[in-house]
């Protein structure tokens, strides 16, 4: 049996030592309203399209405010929405302070942000800190100003280095694809070798740093409620241990909980080089990334292809079909670096954890189908992370496989991202699925064309469906703390079914595979199980009996108190 607890929030002047300075850095706590947060992940262009041109776009979001209200999430994380020539689908900015046209207006997210906060919900943006487009004006002039050092400049071609055009001030340094220049941060040291290296405090850098903060400072003075950031760990470079960049982040932010003390900084992390990074940057939870091991081991399947650094997939837990003792492992694999990660930052760190993302797969992929997703829900909103559900997600969208290339969906020649990138999908009465009334040939990409495909109007109207039994376990969570983030989880199972329990008052029964399953627990001496939601799970004298997908929460009270279910 392992057992852990996780909270919501970092204690009250919690300590963490800064080997840099030989002190003792006192941490803030995230504000309230993060520990309950139920975080919605809308990647624009394909959610909803207010004016027919293919696209989606922020009136297209306001349009469903009440739909996500009703749903019960009371974040959404927007991916970058900002001025971009799209080499990268909106992550190569060439404005930061200005809406994408595609999308609206600075006051269209003004408005969108306001009757959000009036259904209940926050709105995250996505901050690109690392690198910008070459578009933006802060690289066209430094390309032609020598004394310019916001970018990092060679006079020579090398490791991640790219000629600039026209032959201007020689090679610049990329983050991701060419045409996304790195932002100078600095270094943590220096090298004869390389004599573009500046230390962080030099002025390219400091700029630097200044922009962020009137990034930052500009959207939140809108009534935005904090920022998801890509890449936060790669802005200082050559820096061991992060510590440069973990000290980078704590000024940042510092200063932003000045003017700002309910904002929040979400650091994209989570891995083992990063597994304390989110506590020494002062961030207010970390952020686990669908294409890393810790995710992959729950719901990789490998139907969306390899990732960069496979040579081949290995088992996850949530493949109905797994091999049992395989599958096992793969449980144990997530929930030694879970662990890990707790036991190094402390047990009441906020995790959030996706369902999926913009940048990989999506839950309905390869072997695993819509029977199984509510399993998986179960487990994704009772398990005491913070949960964040791409959009779709909730009706059981498929990962399209085959789609066509779209703004740098492309990462490598084995996987497509735009696949888990297609138009969200509302209501087969309408054209498109009434994400848009444009022509078919307009949209930014395919729908699905099965013609089963799950649309949110006829799972409205379907009492059994997929997002009515995600709409119950949000409001479940919300209705008893000891589903959410500040209550201990003990697990009695780790293999299938899965079992654990909540606060030692709620018991948790996922059972991913195809086939039933069965296995005998103890659960708190002088109590007994009362089925509170799920189906297909149950327990008897201490054995719980899952059937195929089976799941369920039961309420553990004090025999005599209640009958047993």
């Amino acid at each position: 049996m392992t057992k852990f607890a996780e909270g919501a929030m970092m204690p009250e002047g919690l300590q963490y030592q800064d080997t840099t300075n030989e002190g003792l850095v006192t941490m803030t706590s995230a504000p309230e309203w993060l520990a309950d947060a139920v975080i919605y992940e809308i990647y624009p262009q394909s959610f909803a399209d207010s004016n027919g041109d293919g696209i989606g776009d922020l009136p297209g979001v306001l349009g469903h405010l009440d739909y996500l209200q009703w749903l019960g999430v009371n974040v959404i994380w927007f991916n970058p929405c900002f001025a971009s020539p799209f080499r990268d689908a909106g992550y190569d900015v060439s404005d930061y302070l200005t809406i994408a046209p595609r999308y609206g207006s600075n006051e269209d997210m003004i408005t969108l942000v306001k009757e959000a906060k009036a259904r209940g919900i926050r709105v995250l943006l996505d901050l690109v800190a690392g690198h910008t487009s070459m578009q933006h004006p802060w690289f066209r002039a430094s390309m032609n100003d020598p004394s310019d050092h916001r970018y990092i400049w060679s006079d020579r071609p090398g490791d991640a280095f790219v000629a600039a055009p026209g032959g201007s001030r020689g090679w610049y340094m990329k983050n991701f694809f060419p045409e996304q220049p790195a932002l100078n941060f600095g270094y943590s040291r220096l090298a004869a070798d390389e004599p573009w290296r500046q230390l962080p405090d030099a002025a390219g850098p400091q700029a630097n740093r200044a922009g962020l903060k009137e990034i930052i400072g500009y959207w939140l003075d809108r009534g935005v409620a904090g920022f998801r950031v890509d890449m936060a760990f790669s802005l200082v470079k050559d820096d061991p241990g992060l510590v440069e960049t973990t000290a980078l982040w704590r000024e940042v932010g510092e200063w932003m909980r000045q003017a700002h003390p309910d904002a929040v900084l979400l650091p994209e992390s989570d891995e083992l080089r990063t597994v304390d990074a989110g506590v020494r940057g002062n961030f207010d939870a970390d952020f686990s990334l669908v294409i890393h091991e810790e995710h992959s081991a729950l719901f990789n399947n490998g139907g969306a292809g390899l990732l960069p650094w496979q040579h081949e997939v290995e088992p996850c837990y949530f493949d109905p079909d797994a091999d049992v003792d395989r599958g096992s492992r793969a449980f144990e694999r997530f929930l030694g670096l879970w662990n890990h990660h707790l036991e190094t930052n402390g047990p009441d760190r906020l995790v959030v954890l996706p369902s999926s993302d913009h940048d990989f797969s999506r839950l309905v992929c390869g072997n695993r189908t819509i029977e199984q997703l509510p399993a998986v829900f179960t487990f994704l909103l009772t398990w005491g992370s913070i949960p964040s559900i791409y959009y779709g997600d909730e009706i059981g969208m498929r990962y399209l496989e085959g789609a066509p290339e779209k703004e740098g969906s492309i990462w490598t020649p084995a996987f497509n991202r735009a696949s888990c990138r297609t138009p969200m999908q509302w209501d087969d009465k309408l054209p498109n699925a009434g994400f848009s009334t444009g022509s078919t040939e307009s949209l930014y990409l395919p729908q699905d064309p099965d013609v089963g495909r799950p649309t949110v109007a006829a799972q409205l109207d379907d009492a059994h469906s997929l997002v009515r039994f995600v709409q119950g376990l949000v409001q479940l969570r919300r209705s008893i703390p000891a589903l959410g983030t500040r209550a201990s989880t003990t697990v009695l199972s780790s293999g299938y079914p899965l079992v654990y329990l909540r606060d030692e008052t709620h018991l948790i029964v996922v059972n991913p595979l195809r086939q039933a399953t069965e296995v005998k627990v103890e659960i708190p001496a002088g109590t007994t199980a009362r089925h509170l939601f799920g189906r297909g799970a149950g327990l008897d004298d201490g054995v719980i009996r899952a059937s195929g997908f089976g799941c369920g929460v039961f309420e553990l009270s004090p025999l005599g108190d209640q009958g047993q279910s």
